[in-house]
């Protein structure tokens, strides 16, 4: 099998988590789909030092690197706006792409979800970075503690512990998002 085959073999079936991953970290579309065609290339490239083992915590911590990459590049650019941008308000459209599959539910049920779905997704986008990583690795991916220090860099201790904060922090959030829903609502 060609060394081609092989990385498509072992890195595309994760390139929806990728992704998911760049878009927590950078809040945007496209540029999470820059950092992950970005990082795909990377790993391409370096996939003669892929030990062998597994691709996917592998493959997170190209993409990480890759997304923080970006976000260096965007904070020093962030007192360069074009005039052009300023004066249209061009932003980019919210959104989390890739919703799971679910049975036909209701409009009443789609509704409650949505409102869910959004008051989570807003209480996660305003953690620090480090805390949002560890949760969505943990929380969204699926990844184990082990897995999300090879990615992060760090030692389990310290995944465990941003985990651990990184949830209370979330937990404030929507408690205080929920309770100004309901004072809205009376």
């Amino acid at each position: 099998m060609s060394p081609a085959t092989h990385f498509e073999r072992l890195a595309l079936p994760h390139q929806e988590a990728a992704y998911n991953l760049a878009y927590w970290l950078l809040r945007s579309r496209s540029d999470a789909e820059d950092a992950v065609q970005e990082a795909y290339l990377r790993a391409f490239r370096a996939f003669g030092s892929f030990r062998g083992e597994d691709v996917r915590p592998w493959l997170f911590a190209i993409v990480r690197n890759t997304a923080y990459r970006m976000l260096n590049t965007r904070q020093r650019a962030a007192n360069v706006i074009s005039l052009d941008t300023a004066l249209s308000g061009d932003g980019e459209e919210d959104g989390f792409p890739f919703e799971p599959a679910s049975d036909s539910p209701s409009a009443e049920d789609t509704l409650i979800g949505a409102a869910e779905r959004d008051l989570v997704r807003a209480a996660l986008a305003e953690l620090p970075t480090a805390f949002r990583e560890v949760v969505v690795l943990r929380e969204i991916e699926g990844l184990g503690y082990r897995e999300i220090a090879e990615i992060t860099g760090t030692v389990v201790g310290t995944v465990m512990s941003r985990l651990s904060r990184g949830r209370q922090l979330l937990h404030q959030s929507l408690a205080r998002k929920i309770g100004k829903d309901r004072t809205h609502a009376l």
